[in-house]
């Protein structure tokens, strides 16, 4: 049965009720919060169970095959709960009619169909169909150029960018911590992914689009920013002034409520030395280089159409410790790609034994549809890729831990997410350091902590011990920053 039409001001006289499951990386919880706004604004009332729900959104992730399958499942899992089930994301736009078809217990929604997401999901529930989008290489759906972009989103026609246009009004998550998203798309023609193809070409979030969602997450409470996007040393080159992040970082560090800004997602290749002393030299930018090694054999680099090698990537990361010598540093890793010798996989436990990392993830190789390394030759079985997997593992894991032992005796400022009084006895609090990821790297356990301490707070504090990668410091009080989460 149709709905009712909207009222004039724009609102649904039946309200429904909606669960938003995100899978994937931080760039689809942004766009997660994003559709959860729309249909917040629209009338919809979010909810964190699918059970009772009306309708469950599950935004997918389509990046490396573990993923699509745990997509996949989620949406199975989603129509348990007798809602109707709405697929978006990277695996729906990426595969569109073929998801559908694969799955007709959802429909399979597009990028494009986010600006109206309010509308589609009163069509879904009131039974009206909807035929699901051909997907397209949006690489040609997104021009560069700043003056054609411009004359792009003016056209009644042009794509939709997840992220850009729209400040998200709707959290899903709790915390002091946020995602906030630069940029969507990537230029990068890395063989082994494609992103490019579904995400698009790379798009910057204009700066005051980015400093205003910035401060919104500050009246919600945020204290710790982490900048999101494909490739965030790409950010402003589409703009026409490649130093825009190195101008926009001392800004949202300045923004009232905002103790630290960090950056994700950085590209050896991208990484200008103005950019680098930014990022290790200005107060409230945790000086933390998340970099996109991948692999530290330069022929295998180059066959991955990437650049660098190991001795690149040390006299990088040497740069960044001469400036910053606490600095944090992750990256990811994949064993078996096409052509991987046992000399290559040789030089990466070379470049990761001297490198000194504080958190890799370690991937295995798997054909993507549309890449140029699904046609090379010299694929590895699987029993050897999974092999190579289980030995780097084994290393890092070493590696890290003999890391995290090295800070011993260090100071570390700690960002506090959990008081854990109750269960570890009073100031002890659970958070992270600004070499670590809240999300990826580890946690800090903090005792010694002032009573008047608050989830979002900085405390200065004293590594004693650890576990594993994880790091046990004594608060060295008075020590609280002044730094309150806005609202508290």
């Amino acid at each position: 049965m149709p709905l009712p039409p909207r009222s004039s001001e724009g609102h649904r006289p039946e309200r429904r009720r909606v669960a938003v499951v995100t899978l994937g990386c931080a760039r689809n919880e942004v766009d997660s919060e994003e559709l959860a706004g729309r249909l917040s604004a629209e009338g919809y009332d979010l909810v964190e169970d699918a059970d009772g729900a009306d309708a469950v959104l599950v935004n997918t992730c389509g990046f490396i095959e573990t993923a699509k399958k745990d997509s996949v499942d989620a949406i199975l899992a989603a129509t348990d709960s007798g809602a109707s089930v709405v697929a978006v994301g990277c695996m729906a736009e990426r595969y569109g009619s073929e998801l559908a078809g694969a799955l007709p217990e959802a429909t399979v929604l597009g990028f494009d169909d986010y600006a109206a997401i309010g509308d589609r999901l009163d069509d879904v529930l009131s039974g009206r169909p909807l035929v699901p989008h051909t997907p397209r290489d949006r690489r040609t759906l997104l021009p560069i150029s700043p003056v054609q972009r411009t004359a792009a989103t003016a056209a009644v026609d042009a794509p939709v960018i997840p992220g850009h246009d729209w400040l998200r009004r709707k959290r899903l998550a709790s915390g002091p911590t946020a995602a906030l998203k630069l940029a969507s798309g990537c230029d990068r023609r890395c063989a082994f992914c494609a992103i490019p193809t579904f995400r698009g070409a790379f798009v910057s979030r204009p700066p005051a689009e980015v400093l205003g969602e910035a401060q919104w997450l500050a009246s919600q409470g945020v204290t710790e920013l982490v900048l999101v996007s494909e490739n965030s040393t790409s950010y402003g080159k589409d703009l026409g002034d490649l130093r825009s992040l190195e101008k926009l970082l001392p800004q949202l560090a300045a923004v009232e409520g905002i103790a630290r800004v960090r950056v994700a997602y950085l590209q050896p290749a991208e990484l200008r030395p103005g950019l680098l002393e930014v990022i290790a030299g200005t107060e409230g930018v945790a000086p933390y280089f998340d970099l996109s090694f991948q692999h530290s054999s330069p022929s295998l680099l180059r066959r991955m159409r990437r650049f660098g090698g190991t001795d690149d990537f040390l006299q990088l990361i040497e740069r960044a410790r001469s400036l910053a010598p606490g600095a944090g540093f992750r990256t990811n890793v994949i064993l078996g790609f096409p052509g991987e010798t046992e000399d290559d996989v040789a030089e990466l436990e070379r470049f990761l034994t001297e490198g000194r990392l504080d958190a890799v993830g370690v991937f295995g190789y798997s054909d993507e549809e549309g890449t140029e390394a699904m046609g090379l030759p010299g694929k590895l079985d699987q029993q050897e890729i999974d092999a190579r997997v289980r030995r780097i593992t084994d290393l890092v894991e070493e590696l890290t831990a003999q890391r995290a032992e090295d800070r011993i005796g260090e100071h570390v400022e700690v960002l506090l997410t959990e008081d854990l009084g109750a269960e570890e006895g009073p100031g002890t609090w659970l958070g992270h350091a600004a070499h670590q990821d809240p999300d990826a790297d580890g946690t800090t356990t903090v005792v010694g902590v002032p009573v008047e301490a608050v989830p979002g707070g900085l405390v200065l504090a004293e590594v004693v011990g650890t576990e594993g990668v994880d790091l046990v410091a004594r608060a060295l009080v008075p020590a609280v920053s002044s730094t309150v989460p806005a609202g508290s």
